[in-house]
Order: structure tokens, then sequence, then C-alpha cells
């Protein structure tokens, strides 16, 4: 299985559970499954919810900045992978 970089970590909420996500190099949808990767972060899961300023959306294309609910914590500046069958 191949990937290819989305997007990184700008920060993350520890009490809910989510992270920041700035998207740059393609899109991402909900099911989409991606791994975030960092000096001490490396987990895979499906994309279930994004929001974009509050609103959820199914969709996010470059520029945009996402909230994912993640299932571990991420940090700073971790790089988001699109995991591509």
């Amino acid at each position: 299985m191949s990937e290819v970089q989305v997007g990184r970590v700008t920060r993350y909420f520890g009490k809910v559970g989510v992270a920041a996500i700035e998207i740059h190099g393609g899109n991402l949808r909900i099911g989409d499954t991606i791994r975030i990767r960092g000096k001490t972060t490396d987990f895979s899961q499906p994309v279930e919810s994004m929001e974009v300023e509050h609103q959820s959306v199914e969709t996010a294309v470059p520029g945009q900045l996402v909230g994912i609910k993640v299932r571990e914590r991420a940090r700073e500046d971790d790089v988001v992978y699109k995991e591509i069958p």
C-alpha cells in the first residue's frame, strides 16, 4: 500500500482529541485512511468526520484547515499521509 502526503498538523486539542490539519497536497474525504507520522507519532485511522469552521464537510481541499477527531495524540508539525490502496 502506498501513501501520499496531504497535509500537516498545525495544532492538537487534547481535551477533545482533535487535530487541526492544513491540507496542501490533494483532497481528503470521509472514509479515507490517514497516517499521521512525526518524531514520536505514528498511527493510522479512517477519517470518520471532518469540520471546517465548526461545519461538517465531506471533502477537504488544498488550502483548507480541517479538524479531524483522532484516536491518538498528534503533535504540531506531524505529517499527514493518505493511504492509497
